[in-house]
Parts: C-alpha cells; sequence; structure tokens
C-alpha cells in the first residue's frame, strides 16, 4: 500500500546546514526573513540543508541542528497525511516541468509540532529556489507563525506559478478524498457566499460560468452538503469563510 509522504521523503536527508560555510553566509546576506517567520533552503544536488534561520523561535531547533527530514516529519498528527500528500504530488508536477521552475510554489496552512511538544499554527509556502537544464536542484520553504488563523478539519492550499490552474487542478484532483480547499475554490465560494450569482462570479474573474460551476459543485460531493446554503454554512462553521 502506498505511504503518503514517503516520495518526497525519498528526495530528502537528516542533514542540517553548515552555517559557516561560504554559500550560507552569503544566503544569510541575501534573503529576507520577517521577524515571525523561519527560512529554509534545501539543495537536492548536495542532499542536504544548505542555509536555515530563525527555527528555533518558530518550532524550537537550532539554525545548525534543523534538517528537512525534520521539518516535514513534525506535522501535527492530524494535518499529516494531508500535508505528506500534497508535498508528494506537488513535487511531482514540479518535476515533470522544465521551463520557468523558479516561478512554482505552494502554500498550506497547518500545525507544526515544536521541540516542546506543543502544536504551532503555521502557513508553510515551499516554492523552487533554483533550476539547472530544466530540473529543479533546491527549494526555498518559509514557515510563518499564523495565530490569527483558525484551522478547522478542513485543509487550505494554494498553488502558484505559470501553470497554475493546470498545477491547482491536479491537486484538486488527487487530493479529492481529504477535506481540502484550494485558493481558487476559497475565493469563487467566498463571493458565492456575499450574494453573487455564478455568473457574476465569473465575470469577476473573467472566465466562463461552466468553470466557476467546476470549482464549486465539487464541493458538495467532497464536502458531503446537499445545497448552496448547505455548503456556505459549512464554509462558516469550519473556518474556510471568515
Amino acid at each position: 500500500m502506498e505511504q503518503f509522504g514517503e516520495y518526497s521523503k525519498s528526495l530528502i536527508t537528516d542533514v542540517p546546514a553548515d552555517l559557516n560555510a561560504p554559500a550560507a553566509q552569503h544566503l544569510k546576506k541575501t534573503i529576507p526573513c520577517f521577524p515571525d517567520e523561519a527560512v529554509y533552503i534545501y539543495s537536492f544536488k548536495e542532499n542536504r540543508m544548505i542555509y536555515a534561520y530563525n527555527w528555533e523561535k518558530i518550532l524550537g531547533y537550532r539554525d545548525d541542528e534543523i534538517n528537512m527530514l525534520t521539518i516535514v516529519s513534525c506535522t501535527a498528527p492530524e494535518y499529516a497525511p494531508f500535508s505528506y500528500e500534497l508535498n508528494d504530488k506537488a513535487l511531482m508536477f514540479i518535476q515533470g516541468k522544465t521551463e520557468r521552475l523558479e516561478e512554482y510554489s505552494f502554500t498550506i496552512e497547518l500545525k507544526k509540532i515544536h521541540k516542546n511538544g506543543s502544536q504551532v499554527p503555521l502557513i508553510m509556502k515551499v516554492g523552487i529556489f533554483s533550476s539547472e537544464n530544466g530540473k529543479m536542484t533546491a527549494i526555498i520553504g518559509r514557515a510563518q507563525i499564523s495565530y490569527s488563523i483558525t484551522l478547522g478539519k478542513v485543509m487550505r492550499y494554494a498553488a502558484y506559478g505559470p501553470d497554475k490552474g493546470e498545477f491547482e487542478e491536479e491537486l484538486n484532483k488527487q487530493l479529492f478524498r481529504y477535506y481540502a480547499i484550494s485558493a481558487k475554490e476559497k475565493e469563487a465560494l467566498a463571493l458565492i457566499a456575499s450574494g453573487y450569482s455564478f455568473k457574476e462570479v465569473a465575470n469577476h474573474f473573467k472566465v466562463s460560468q461552466s468553470a466557476i460551476e467546476k470549482r464549486i459543485l465539487p464541493l458538495y460531493k467532497r464536502f458531503d452538503v446537499k445545497s448552496l446554503t448547505h455548503l456556505i454554512s459549512f464554509a462558516y462553521n469550519n473556518h474556510i469563510l471568515p
């Protein structure tokens, strides 16, 4: 039986960054980082973390201690299956691309386990940091603490890149069995909850009405609701909509 997360875990190691290395010193000077976030860069060429900053403040691990396997594996149990599969499917999708790779990224809202055992609500963003000859060579990840978000049982994620629509559609198809909603679906649902018709929402996004229907109608089955009113109520009850 397929173990989700095994694909992405097979690409990473538990080797931390050498923060005294010239590359790490250069990245420290050039990679911006906000006070309430941590950043890492993982090299697939070197099979190790090559940069880490501010992780002790975010998850309790020193920057010379944190490694890629720890970051992936310390996901809170209720978010782990979805997070692992999202990592797998996103990396598989990006590996199928050969152009403008540095423009691809994805985000997910979830909780990670702090070194002290507490749970920390984070917005995680992973993107392609570098590529060579149409293949990604390093990824950059940012973890930002967000106590303002209310995390329910519905996973929230977003995909970005030159083929954003295809990227998000592929993730939607692969992750359908989970209680999950993409940023694109959430945007459309928020307008409908505000009283806009499908046609008006379509005009707002400059797409066809059928395109909006394809974003909204599958949510009925995914969340086991019977009507649009029920769907909107479900969205508010599960903190999908503010």
